[in-house]
């Protein structure tokens, strides 16, 4: 187990980077990662994987909201992708390979793996080491978590210096996962085998048993996503630290 960094506790975390779609500033993209940067934000950001194995700074598996286009980030190569502009915008998005040259160690980067604990859906871990391409030479403070166990566990051997989460919350919500998933999520039941280190936690259900059980082992609980400082007042009596958006901490 890697542990997470005291600078992912120190100053709040700008969700998918400091976007304001109002200002053409789109979330996940260059310019939301530079504005982060200017407000000495640390930045969360999203990732996919391309046809061709890289990892790319986009929340969705599909590209319409985001793009306009149809299909898969997946149907797309990285030099494709990189060639459609991010709707509301003026820029495509970026590698997580240039986005960490970009940052160059001035802020810490949280980067959540983007691939969903569903039954029916193995992960092959082309993403972790997609990810821990990208994160090998980068000398600023990154750490990686992701909703599904089994796309984090191949990190470990992968990335070993990185820490290691599990983005969490009521799984019970979900109707797509089976009961017994559900409460395999819930009970955080993977944390300790696959080496996590923290937990970034839904802020609706901060009450929950198990993160108030992380919360007394001294696990560092992370919380998404914030968007008004009384939300955040209510958060941080459990919380350590939060992921925010819409408004400026």
């Amino acid at each position: 187990m890697t542990a997470l960094p005291q600078a992912f506790l120190d100053r709040p975390l700008a969700h998918r980077g400091l976007h304001d779609e109002r200002a053409g500033i789109i979330e996940n993209s260059p310019s939301a990662m530079a504005a982060a940067v200017a407000h000495g934000y640390g930045i969360e950001l999203d990732v996919q994987v391309t046809r061709d194995g890289e990892a790319l700074v986009f929340h969705d598996a599909r590209l319409e909201r985001l793009t306009g286009q149809d299909g898969l980030v997946r149907d797309h190569t990285l030099a494709e992708m990189t060639r459609f502009p991010l709707l509301g915008g003026d820029e495509p998005s970026a590698s997580l390979r240039d986005v960490l040259e970009m940052v160059g160690g001035r802020v810490p980067v949280l980067i959540e793996l983007k691939s969903q604990p569903s039954e029916d859906a193995p992960e092959d871990g082309t993403l972790a080491r997609a990810v821990a391409r990208a994160l090998s030479g980068y000398d600023g403070l990154a750490a990686t978590m992701c909703f599904n166990p089994q796309a984090v566990a191949p990190l470990r051997e992968a990335a070993p210096d990185r820490a290691l989460g599990l983005v969490t919350e009521d799984f019970s919500t979900l109707p797509y996962l089976s009961a017994a998933r559900q409460d395999h999520l819930n009970n955080m039941t993977d944390f300790d085998a696959v080496g996590a280190s923290f937990i970034s936690h839904d802020c609706k259900s901060l009450h929950m048993a198990p993160v108030q059980s992380m919360k007394a082992r001294g696990v560092p609980v992370l919380t998404w996503t914030i968007k008004s400082p009384e939300d955040a007042q209510a958060a941080l009596k459990t919380a350590d630290n939060i992921t925010f958006e819409g408004y400026l901490p």
